[in-house]
């Protein structure tokens, strides 16, 4: 270390949430399901077995953290990359440490922060090293790896999804952070309502909540009061990545199908406030309309169309009214899901083979040649005699039923 490496660290104010990071997997909290000692990642942790694995969740619920203890527990060498700033070049480099490191018996553990951001070709780029076990594989990321990961990484790195932290473990982990502020820089008093209101706005997000915390205290004089709290954090964030585009579009659109009216009124606020095009909900409404009302109540679809032109006319905050309003009915419309049963059908027919012409009598007859061939012939024209039953469907499956099922 240099003198100037001495004098940074000297003036760096390192932030409460490092500080307060677990140094062991029995400090870790909130994820229960997975860092327990029925857990299979437990026990694998137990038995001394080194893998690959994605963490996978929502911010500030861990996965930096539960990396750097996994290689604690391990003994293992940990390199830590960042894909925002680390490409091929440093993975390979990495790879040459990992190999001077096993001639000293020391395992290399090498985490990528944010995999997702990588390319096709940087995740490429880790696979034969994985392989080999020349080291070890951990990446984090807030997507989902199905769509943001490789195939062939995912086959060669378990998918861990860890959730967000519960409010009891985060109130756990405010109080924490609490008490080491008053440790080491003179008491103050936390008032409850205080307390509660960084639980809630910190909507599972461990950094979240330790910054907010640490900002209150040293923001506040002798009592950290609700009031501090709400000023400094002004509002909680609309938590809503890339995948939340789908989840929450999906949610709606069950919700709708489950004709439960508040739950998809809460999904389309949800989807406003994070920013979400208001036509891609009212296409979503009349998608519904369509497939899980269809005749039941034809109304349906006319509300969902009406719905996308006023988006359109209208435009937003204005826009979210009707959108409520089509929304209600919608949810609250008889369902029907033959519309989409039928077509569905007719297309599996179609596929698996039962692809056939239409009966003679029904095929085109205005040209010079259609009568030689006995196209038209018989045909009865519907409104001269409507009492007069005709075969439309092809002779091979003149007794299919799609609708009547």
């Amino acid at each position: 270390m240099n003198l100037f490496d001495s004098l940074e660290n000297n003036n760096k104010q390192i932030p409460l949430a490092e500080l307060m990071r677990p140094k062991s997997l029995d400090e870790f909290l909130g994820q229960t399901s997975v860092v327990n000692p029925n857990s299979p990642f437990y026990r694998l942790l137990k038995a001394k077995r080194l893998f690959s694995f994605i963490l996978w969740g929502p911010p500030g619920c861990g996965k930096t953290t539960l990396a750097r203890l996994c290689a604690k527990y391990h003994s293992a060498k940990f390199i830590e990359l960042s894909a925002v700033n680390s490409g091929v070049k440093d993975i390979k480099e990495t790879a040459q440490n990992a190999k001077l490191s096993l001639r000293e018996g020391l395992k290399t553990i090498v985490f990528i922060d944010e995999i997702h951001r990588f390319s096709k070709t940087q995740q490429d780029a880790l696979l034969p090293y994985v392989e080999s076990g020349l080291f070890y594989f951990i990446g984090s990321t807030t997507e989902n790896p199905s769509f943001h990961a490789v195939p062939a990484l995912i086959s060669r790195a378990q998918v861990i999804m860890l959730d967000k932290i519960d409010n009891n473990s985060i109130k756990e982990i405010v109080l924490k952070g609490f008490n080491y502020l008053c440790k080491n820089y003179g008491d103050k008093k936390l008032l409850d309502d205080a307390l509660n209101c960084i639980v809630e706005l910190s909507n599972g997000d461990a950094r979240f909540s330790l910054n907010a915390i640490e900002n209150s205290y040293f923001a506040s004089d002798e009592i950290i009061e609700k009031l501090t709290v709400e000023e400094l954090l002004q509002k909680s964030s609309v938590r809503y990545s890339i995948d939340s585009h789908y989840d929450y579009a999906s949610a709606f659109q069950k919700s709708l199908r489950g004709s439960d009216a508040d739950a998809a009124i809460y999904y389309l606020a949800k989807m406003l406030l994070a920013g979400e095009d208001p036509r891609f909900i009212a296409r979503r409404l009349i998608v519904v309309a369509s497939e899980d009302v269809g005749n039941a109540d034809f109304r349906a679809l006319l509300i969902a169309q009406a719905a996308l032109s006023a988006v359109e006319h209208l435009g937003m905050p204005e826009a979210r009214i009707t959108l409520a309003q089509a929304v209600e009915f919608v949810a609250k419309a008889k369902k029907s899901n033959r519309a989409i049963m039928a077509i569905d059908n007719a297309i599996s027919d179609i596929k698996s083979g039962l692809d056939f012409l239409p009966p003679k009598h029904l095929r085109d007859a205005h040209y010079k040649d259609a009568k030689k061939y006995g196209f038209g012939k018989d045909y009865v024209y519907t409104h001269d005699d409507p009492d007069f039953k005709q075969q439309f469907l092809p002779d091979e499956i003149k007794d299919k039923k799609y609708f009547d099922i």
